[in-house]
This record gives structure tokens, C-alpha cells and sequence, in this order.
């Protein structure tokens, strides 16, 4: 065994993920592994199924084939919420922030999954609740500055503009503290100035040891963030890769990026 390697254990692997609605395959045969650490995005045109395939790694969906495992379990076994109370966590392209709640409530409200103490002693106002209170109000408030919404607490999500309302649903997914984050199109609606803090923002994120997975049609929000990209069109892996490779794919460029590979308008 002198000189061997040892091989890499991947934190997300797929293997052969099928979906299929009345007959219709959204998801065909789809594999890929994301290691600890790295951004890997996931593109491909409208209704090439990437946010199916979000559902199904967060069991919103239950697949047709095919296996997902996280850390070295089988999370296709697993309901919702054990999926993320294992570390892997979503975000939904429309925001399901509670809207008439605060920033910082709507981050508290996301923590207690985290936090122990039952509905006795929670009713009790026992000491064990009113400690895990004061932490989780202060883990809240470390969160919106992290995200730059620390002047924001205590105004309603609703009021907030609609970037600030896309970091504060960030937040939220940082306070059930993920080892894996799948984030479906933060950059949606964000100009360019507010995508590119976002693109600091997700570095920061990786930097915390946070590994994610994006769904993202912003071309420069991909190239300039992430080390892989998986193309699907129709279900169907077409390709993976780094981003210079896949910006020169033909097959992607037909499928996808047009223009957009070469720097014109996508």
C-alpha cells in the first residue's frame, strides 16, 4: 500500500437520481458529488429540472431511482427535517421569509431546531429556556451583521428591499447551522451591485466552512463564484466541469449560455 492515495469521500454524492412525474422523467440518471468545502453550481435552461433536483436532495420530493448520500448516509431513507437537522439545508427561489416578523425573529424562529428544551419546560420559562433564549437572540444578531442586516433587526422582513429580504433568507439558512447549503437563484431579481456583494457573501460563507450548491442563471454570478458546474437540459446531465470548461462546451452553449459564453448579453 506504500505511495497509495486515499481516495476523497465526497460530503454529497449522487448516483443515478430519477424523477419521474405521470410517466414524464424530470430527472434522468443524474450523477454528481460535491466535496467539503467547494461551490458547485447546477444550470441548464427554464424546465431542465435543477430545482426538482433540489427537492429531491431535500426529500420535498421522493425519487423515482437512484441513490443520495450526505456525510455517509443514505438521506433518501430520511424525512425533511432529519435532512437538515443532519446539515443539509435549502433555500427556495421564492422567498418563504414570515413577513409581518422581524429580521431578527424571523432568524430566531429558524435557530430552534437547534435548540433543546421541551414544551414543559418551555412553558415553565424554565432556566435551561430563558439561557437558550439569550444565546439564540445573540447567534441571531452575529447572523444579520454577518449578512449585513445587522442595522436591520428589528425592522418587518416585509418593509425590507427585496435584496436585503434574499440575505435575510441566507441568514435564516445559517442559523440551523448547514454543512451543506443548497441555494436555488439568490441572485434573482438582484441588480448588479447587489449580486456582486452577494458573490462576497457566499465567499464569506465557504470561508466559514459552509459547502454550497447553487441553482443560478446569473452567468457572472457562477463563473466568478463557483469551482465546478453540472449543466442539465431536459433532465440529463450534458456536461461538468470547471467554469472555463463548460463556457466552452458547444454542447452548453447551444443548450444555454448562447451569447452569454462569450461575454455578450445572455
Amino acid at each position: 500500500m506504500s505511495g497509495a492515495q486515499t481516495a476523497t469521500v465526497p460530503l454529497l454524492e449522487v448516483t443515478g437520481l430519477s424523477k419521474s412525474f405521470s410517466g414524464l422523467r424530470a430527472v434522468a440518471d443524474l450523477d454528481f458529488r460535491v466535496d467539503e468545502g467547494e461551490i458547485l453550481a447546477i444550470i441548464g435552461p427554464n424546465g431542465a429540472g435543477k430545482t426538482t433536483v433540489f427537492n429531491l436532495l431535500s426529500r420535498t420530493y421522493a425519487a423515482t431511482t437512484g441513490s443520495v448520500t450526505f456525510d455517509g448516509r443514505d438521506v433518501l431513507r430520511l424525512p425533511a427535517h432529519k435532512v437538515t437537522a443532519l446539515g443539509m439545508v435549502r433555500t427556495f427561489q421564492n422567498l418563504r421569509l414570515f413577513q409581518n416578523m422581524t429580521a431578527l425573529d424571523n432568524v430566531k424562529v429558524a435557530r430552534y431546531c437547534r435548540t433543546r428544551g421541551g414544551i414543559v419546560s418551555a412553558l415553565l420559562r424554565s432556566a435551561t429556556v430563558k439561557a437558550a433564549e439569550r444565546e439564540t437572540e445573540k447567534l441571531a444578531r452575529e447572523l444579520l451583521t454577518f449578512v449585513s442586516l445587522g442595522d436591520r433587526a428589528g425592522e418587518v422582513a416585509k418593509s425590507l428591499p427585496y435584496g436585503d429580504q434574499k440575505r435575510l433568507e441566507i441568514a435564516r439558512a445559517l442559523a440551523t447551522d448547514p454543512r451543506l447549503l443548497l441555494l436555488d437563484e439568490p441572485a434573482a431579481g438582484l441588480n448588479d451591485t447587489e449580486s456582486a456583494a452577494l458573490v462576497a457573501l457566499l465567499g464569506r460563507i465557504r470561508e466559514s466552512g459552509v459547502t454550497i450548491v447553487l441553482i443560478e442563471h446569473d452567468m457572472k454570478v457562477v463563473m466568478n463564484l463557483s469551482e465546478r458546474i453540472v449543466v442539465l437540459d431536459h433532465g440529463i446531465k450534458l456536461c461538468e466541469g470547471t467554469p472555463e470548461e463548460v463556457r466552452c462546451d458547444p454542447r452548453v452553449v447551444e443548450a444555454y449560455l448562447g451569447k452569454a459564453a462569450a461575454g455578450g448579453p445572455a
